[in-house]
């Protein structure tokens, strides 16, 4: 086999492969042979068709099935030899099969980028830090009693954080339209989840009243036929309620699971629940910070192969998200993968550099590693012990906990050669920033 291998531009190869003729030759007459004692043919008993007859009939199909397989196998003999990592499928062409002429073809392929990390000694990550203090634990009870809060009929008029009972009929352009209509609909007085001046046309609003109210749609509402139109909603008010929150008490406390219903201890296991949280939270921002400085510190060229397979992952798991929510299929089918070409240059960056790390310095990820990080991630549910078993059960979940590992392992190793700089951050900061996970 004769190999010749030429740097087209970027990380693109092409490669030349020369087979002899003595290699395709007795590969196809080794399977004719082996033909020859199963081979049915007119005129002739099973397993007595001489072999000059097996291949005249079935020598070019044979050789062409030998010539496909051989193309593969010697694809890979020849990158290997030409010590090459291809990065995605190549594209073979100039195809030379000629019998007693031997097999020559061109492979043109990409290959993986050869760099040097940057000294992490030289980088520097910020670490976001903070502490739990007995004003947030306040807060957060608070939050959950909001979570737990009651409706209480009332006779007096609706203010804001009320809850109104209501039915309605909606028109437009003095006609009726599909879901303008309904009895016994739920209203919370400003929490802004219905259109614009609705909520506010029901302050002052008690039981038993009509009120008409005047609205328009938002000009982005998701309805086309309706967006920016103005349209008129007759109301009947059914009730007026307002939230009664639970007291924090005994009762209070044995719903969250405290069964003594102390109240010390009821904090101690809010405080518990939130620091859980926030150290999931914490550790999510300082990879995010790590990731970020990886990236700032690596400039790499990428297969573009490779960032086309991850755009059409990219693409394939938000048509499945957007079809989990009830979008149409045909809606979809105009999206172009290269909506995803940054992020998707950027994930495949980041996993070159991550294997790089892991390569060079001979990470691994030990079974108990991956069983302390499934018992992580089930810790906050119910019955935690289901959710373990629904792990371990699936070997494509376990791999992507072991991926979760490694990128863990990854994030350490870049904090212990880092210089560290930690960034004191409030409790509410760090759970409510944007790109907390």
């Amino acid at each position: 086999m004769q190999v010749s291998v030429e740097a087209t531009g970027g990380l693109e190869r092409r490669m030349t492969v020369n087979v002899d003729e003595e290699r395709i030759a007795s590969a196809v007459d080794d399977r004719l042979k082996n033909m020859t004692h199963t081979v049915k043919l007119k005129g002739f008993r099973k397993g007595k068709v001489p072999f000059k007859v097996v291949k005249q009939h079935y020598g070019k199909q044979v050789r062409d099935e030998v010539v496909g397989e051989v193309v593969q196998s010697t694809f890979y003999e020849a990158v290997s030899q030409e010590k090459l990592q291809p990065a995605g499928n190549p594209n073979f062409d100039d195809l030379k099969n000629e019998p007693g002429q031997g097999l020559a073809y061109t492979a043109t392929f990409e290959i993986y980028p050869e760099f040097e990390l940057a000294p992490m000694a030289e980088q520097t990550v910020e670490k976001p830090v903070t502490e739990i203090g007995e004003a947030d634990i306040d807060k957060m009870i608070e939050t959950i009693r909001k979570q737990n809060v009651s409706w209480q009929s009332v006779e007096r008029e609706a203010k804001e954080g009320d809850r109104v009972t209501l039915d309605f009929k909606g028109m437009v352009d003095g006609e009726a339209f599909e879901g303008g209509s309904g009895e016994g609909m739920q209203v919370e007085l400003g929490s802004g989840r219905m259109i614009p001046g609705f909520e506010d046309g029901l302050m002052g609003a008690k039981a038993g009243e009509d009120r008409t109210l005047n609205v328009t749609f938002p000009d982005n509402y998701h309805v086309e036929t309706l967006a920016g139109k103005p349209a008129v909603f007759e109301t009947h008010i059914n009730s007026v309620e307002e939230a009664v929150l639970p007291e924090v008490d005994a009762e209070f406390a044995k719903q969250l699971g405290v069964e003594s219903g102390d109240l010390t201890e009821m904090r101690n296991e809010v405080r518990a629940n939130m620091q859980r949280e926030l150290d999931e939270r914490l550790r999510a921002k300082l990879k995010e910070a790590v990731i970020e400085t990886l990236l700032a510190a690596n400039s790499i060229d990428v297969p573009k192969s490779l960032v086309e397979n991850e755009e059409r992952t990219l693409l394939q798991q938000m048509l499945q998200n957007l079809a989990s929510q009830g979008m149409q299929q045909q809606d979809l089918s105009g999206l172009n993968p290269e909506m995803f070409k940054e992020q998707a240059e950027k994930r495949v960056t980041l996993g070159l550099i991550m294997s790089e790390i892991v390569k060079a310095n001979d990470l691994k990820v030990e079974p108990e590693q991956v069983k302390a990080r499934i018992r992580e991630i089930a810790a906050p549910y119910e019955q935690p012990e289901e959710v373990v078993k629904w792990y371990q059960s699936d070997r494509q979940r376990l791999s992507e906990i072991e991926s979760l590992v490694f990128e863990d392992q990854v994030v350490d190793w870049v904090v212990d050669q880092a210089k560290v700089v930690e960034k004191p951050v409030s409790f509410d900061e760090i759970m409510t920033s944007e790109n907390a996970k």
